[in-house]
Parts: structure tokens; sequence; C-alpha cells
């Protein structure tokens, strides 16, 4: 279990943003990123996740078809790597998962490991970890780039993408990334992680 207890967000610091806003300015942002880390904290469980035809797939419980697609994306992932590796940009991400794994999370996980393969650091962190942050609320979706910018990504109720916060408070992000720092470094690495639990598992059901 980690030691850190989550910090607070408070809200009135934060700049509420539309999803197509956030999306814009989240690119942006990240286009210039030089010689700085970002870091990414993923706590749901389930997403509705929009313009993926390999989540469409598992929609349709057609697993082949969306192992497949994601195989045929190496290219676009080694791009994207190239890219990160010639600014200097490490992304890593934290993936809170619970047990037995939703038909969503052993879909993404199968993402994240070929995403791990080409340089993205992931870790995976039970979520029995976190309880203790966990008394009131889940942990939040978060993302925090050049250690400057940090999004609190937020979700319908049934796992819709519903834009984001923004706070550029350095109180606030430093607050998170350290605690985003500590959940990563009592996590486990994908690739152990993803042989050990997540390879064995039969294809999941429709979702």
């Amino acid at each position: 279990m980690l030691d850190v207890h989550a910090p607070a967000f408070p809200v009135e610091r934060g700049q509420r943003l539309g999803n197509e806003e956030y999306l814009r300015d989240f690119r942006a942002r990240d286009a210039v990123i030089r010689n700085s880390d970002s870091w990414k904290l993923e706590r749901l469980q389930h997403f509705e996740e929009v313009g993926s035809p390999s989540r469409d797939a598992l929609r349709r419980g057609d697993w082949t078809t969306a192992l497949r697609l994601f195989e045929e994306g190496r290219d676009n992932l080694r791009a994207i790597q190239t890219d990160e590796e010639a600014r200097g940009s490490v992304f890593h991400r934290v993936r809170v998962v619970e047990q037995p794994l939703t038909p969503y999370v052993q879909w993404e996980l199968h993402s994240l490991r070929i995403s791990a393969e080409y340089g993205e650091r992931v870790r995976i962190l039970p979520a029995k970890a976190v309880a203790a942050a966990e008394v009131d609320k889940l942990l939040p979706e978060l993302t925090i780039q050049d250690g400057k910018v940090l999004f609190r990504v937020l979700y319908t109720d049934t796992g819709v993408p519903d834009g984001a916060i923004r706070f550029t408070d350095p109180d606030v992000v430093d607050s998170w990334a350290a605690y985003v720092r500590s959940a990563y470094a009592a996590a486990e690495d994908i690739a152990s992680y993803f042989d050990r639990v997540v390879a064995p598992l039969p294809p999941p059901p429709a979702a």
C-alpha cells in the first residue's frame, strides 16, 4: 500500500474545458515539450472510447479482430516514439487495476504492452495499493505535462469522455506529480504483469 495519501483537487483553481477544447490544448502543449517527462494516472475500469476500431471490435465481442488491429498499429506507435525520443520526452503511465480484470482493462493491457515495447513507460498498480487514498472516492484520471500543466480528465458515469479541468497552479501540479511518481515507483512493469496475469486469460466477453 502506498504511504502517500492523495492530494486534494481545489476545483476553483482550475479551468473547466470541454472535450474538444481539452484535446486541442493537450495536443498543442504536447507538441512543444522538450527534454521533459509526462505522467498519466489511469483508474477507471471501463471507458467508452470513440474512434477506435479495436475498441469497436471488443464491443462486438470480436477479440481476434481487436488484437489484430493492435498489431496493425505498430508502425504508428514506432513513429510516436521516434518523435518523443527526438524531443527528449518520456511518457510514464500508472494503470490501476482491479481483480478480476474487466473486459475493457484486459483489452487495454494488450494495447499498453505493445506501447511499452516502443518506449512508453507503463506500470501496473493493484487497486488495493491505493485503498488508503480511496476511502471517500476513487482516484482521478489525470495527465501531467512537462511538470507544468495538469489535466484532470473527466468522464460520464458510463465512461464517455467529458472534457477536463486544467490546472497550472504549481502547488497543485507538484503535489500530484509527487503522488503519481510514488505510485509509479510502487507499481509493477507491464511486461512481467502481462505475462503473469493477462496472457493466460481467455478472451473476454463483449463490452
